[in-house]
């Protein structure tokens, strides 16, 4: 019998202790859920004592002082109109950026020569110590996005880059996906 099949025979306190480890294997007083369950953090909780870049505001939601989380953090990002943020990077970590609302336009390199836009539902990778900034080219509109990063390190560093005169547009194309 499989390992899913077994484990969806036992109680649910058996279950987590034996795939983790935890109290309940051991015999002892299993977790106080309440205390150590789901967090909720809303939007008007967030956190923007973060490392900041020029022209853009993080703020964070999901971080260990936040919600105890130990191996990701998350946030939001919002860029004004008409606004270019410095260029920077985040060390070791690796980036998820969801598009909300807005579009925007990423350029990322040595020195930030090549350059992709995104807009709401468009998920962006980031890897680690990639050069980059993001740009909101609307005359009105706002860019919203949230991001996911891979470690608690809230590490920003800004960058003194000149950019390419001209970037290269990239247009990413995956054996998997059909062509736009």
């Amino acid at each position: 019998m499989g390992r899913h099949v077994l484990m969806g025979m036992l109680p649910i306190g058996l279950a987590v202790g034996l795939l983790s480890g935890c109290a309940a294997a051991r015999r002892e007083t299993p977790p106080d859920w309440r205390v150590h369950g789901v967090r909720v953090v809303h939007g008007d909780e967030l956190d923007r004592n973060t490392p900041q870049t020029q022209g853009m505001t993080r703020a964070a939601a999901i971080s260990h002082a936040m919600t105890g989380a130990k191996k990701l953090w998350a946030g939001t990002v919002a860029i004004n109109a008409k606004t270019v943020s410095g260029a920077h990077h985040h060390g070791e970590l690796e980036s998820v950026i969801y598009v909300v609302s807005g579009h925007a336009r990423m350029r990322w390199g040595e020195r930030l020569e090549f350059t992709a836009t995104a807009g709401p539902g468009d998920f962006i990778y980031v890897p680690p110590y990639v050069p980059h900034q993001e740009i909101n080219e609307s005359a009105s509109e706002p860019l919203s996005c949230v991001i996911v990063r891979s470690g608690q390190e809230p590490i920003v560093v800004n960058l003194d880059i000149e950019a390419a005169a001209k970037p290269e547009e990239v247009h990413w194309e995956q054996s998997f996906h059909p062509k736009r």
